[in-house]
């Protein structure tokens, strides 16, 4: 359903993106969408509204004889300081005002949102786009997770889902919005029975990361006696950080001395004096336990040797929300994931064969995981087979498509993806 006519009822070859974050998937993404209107055959004209750091990555990164078909436009200082503010409410409005502001200006026909679920408070006010249609990636929708999730919901979550109710059935009235896409699969299902338009939302696939190195290394293990577990990322609490230290002081100490763990990451300042604590008693109590802690940023590279080298990746995460490209790098490298057994994250493990979910909110729990890993062998908890299907799909250019297809309507969707 097309709620907004696309100017001259044609397909659009004008898309505005605004991200005005650096942190996260906006850098990935955006190269994805570069590549994709870089094509020859496809008439496509990228404006890119970014942070000015952002910015200047991708003019450097650009590719040559795009004869204008991406412009790379810098948000002014105050711009960008108001679309980045802590308090969400304003920065919802900013980036809605930006969008607007930057769909005049540039003379695009259409607009997208990289991160759009701030963005359904003031669309689920009425607040319109000048004409223009918009589409945006809805990260992490939760209201579903009731229908497939064992446990109760705290009270703190049956709050936020009401909330999220009730803006999603007014986002998707919003005649300015074209098209929500949602990083969940088994979102958009859930929005056609329930709500009103409910056939705006679309999946959209998380690309996956490059393949990775397929020789091992030796960081993560020292040696073939050892199971390699490896945590990366940016290291917070929410990630389970503190709950999988806590787990490895409750390992049985015979197991113990099988394990091999290297935390990867950029660890969250304010956790530096528990996870030091935490570590020495570790290797006070499990001394035969192999423990490397690396508190730094790594690029893609590295981390894809660490990941080779490893036989587990883990993703202790705490109720987290949404998915985690820490699952396609697992996926990617054939490699058992060990995460939640709540919302999405557990639901894609088990469906497809990922590794094994368990109550990462405990520690006793998260350690007899850790325990039945390596003792009954981490390759029986993956389906290689499955794994390699799951990131088939999940390539840059079907995001990049999905996006630009996301503002088309009917017959101008097939031909935008050509």
């Amino acid at each position: 359903m097309c709620s907004v006519p696309a100017p001259s009822d044609k397909t659009i070859h004008h898309i505005l993106v605004l991200e005005p974050d650096t942190e996260g998937h906006p850098r990935e993404w955006l190269e994805h969408l570069v590549a994709f209107a870089a094509v020859p055959q496809r008439r496509l004209t990228l404006s890119l509204v970014v942070a000015p750091e952002m910015g200047d990555h991708l003019t450097a990164s650009l590719p040559s004889g795009l004869d204008g078909k991406v412009r790379i436009v810098a948000l002014r200082p105050y711009e960008r300081w108001l679309c980045t503010r802590r308090f969400l409410t304003l920065a919802a409005f900013a980036r809605w005002w930006v969008m607007r502001r930057y769909l005049r200006r540039t003379g695009a026909q259409a607009g997208h949102f990289l991160s759009f679920d701030h963005m359904c408070l003031p669309l689920a006010l009425g607040l319109g786009m000048g004409g223009r249609p918009v589409s945006g990636i809805l990260f992490r929708p939760s209201v579903h997770y009731a229908d497939w999730t064992v446990g109760r919901a705290s009270r703190g979550e049956k709050l936020r889902d009401l909330r999220k109710v009730l803006l999603y059935r007014l986002t998707l009235l919003n005649r300015s919005v074209r098209t929500v896409l949602s990083l969940d699969p088994y979102f958009p299902d859930h929005a056609r029975g329930r709500y009103r338009h409910g056939d705006k939302v679309q999946a959209i696939p998380d690309p996956a990361y490059p393949q990775a190195n397929e020789s091992p290394s030796t960081t993560a293990r020292s040696s073939a006696n050892h199971v390699g577990f490896v945590l990366f990322g940016y290291l917070t609490e929410r990630k389970g950080l503190l709950v999988l230290l806590d787990a490895l002081s409750l390992v049985d100490p015979v197991v113990a001395s099988r394990i091999a763990i290297t935390i990867a990451g950029r660890i969250e300042p304010a956790l530096h004096d528990r996870v030091q604590e935490r570590v020495q008693r570790i290797r006070a109590q499990r001394p035969d336990l192999v423990l490397r802690l690396d508190d730094r940023w790594l690029p893609a590279d590295e981390l894809d040797a660490l990941v080779a080298g490893s036989q587990v990746v883990l993703a202790p995460y705490q109720r987290f929300v949404g998915s985690s490209g820490v699952l396609l790098w697992a996926a990617q490298a054939g490699l058992p994931l060990l995460t939640q057994d709540y919302g999405l994250l557990g639901r894609l493990v088990r469906d497809h064969k990922l590794g094994l979910t368990t109550d990462t909110m405990d520690p006793a729990s998260l350690a007899a995981s850790i325990e039945r890993m390596v003792t009954t062998g981490p390759h029986t908890f993956v389906d290689p087979v499955a794994a390699r299907s799951f990131v088939r799909s999940r390539t840059p250019d079907a995001f990049a498509s999905a996006v630009v297809r996301s503002l088309q309507c009917g017959e101008h969707a097939a031909e935008s993806a050509l």
